[in-house]
């Protein structure tokens, strides 16, 4: 597949911890797929060395958006990845809800 695949994801909202956990167990879902994930929360390490605003990393993440074939928005409340959702969809990249539905979406292409 090849796919370039921003995984738009909870990180703020609830336990940052579970939300870093659930993100990569996605990401390596995706790898196994055959899609290749972009993971925004790897910024939460460099945070933690090199702590920036919220707002430079929300730029930052949707200028990885533009550079993706597609977003996969997955469960939970997220006005970051709501943003990042909308943002994906004003540049006519395809968002999906769930591996499967992607799957099927891309199989389609």
């Amino acid at each position: 597949m090849n796919e370039v695949v921003y995984l738009a994801c909870p990180y703020t909202k609830g336990d940052t911890v579970v939300n870093v956990h659930n993100a990569f167990k996605v990401a390596e879902k995706l790898a196994s797929n055959g899609f290749i994930p972009y993971v925004p929360i790897w910024f939460h390490f460099w945070h933690i060395i090199s702590p920036h605003s919220y707002e430079f990393w929300t730029k930052m993440d949707l200028e990885f958006v533009k550079r993706c074939d597609c977003v996969l928005r997955t469960e939970g409340e997220s006005e970051g990845a709501d943003k990042e959702v909308e943002f994906a969809q004003r540049q006519n990249i395809p968002v999906y809800y769930s591996i499967m539905e992607m799957i099927e979406g891309v199989e389609d292409e």
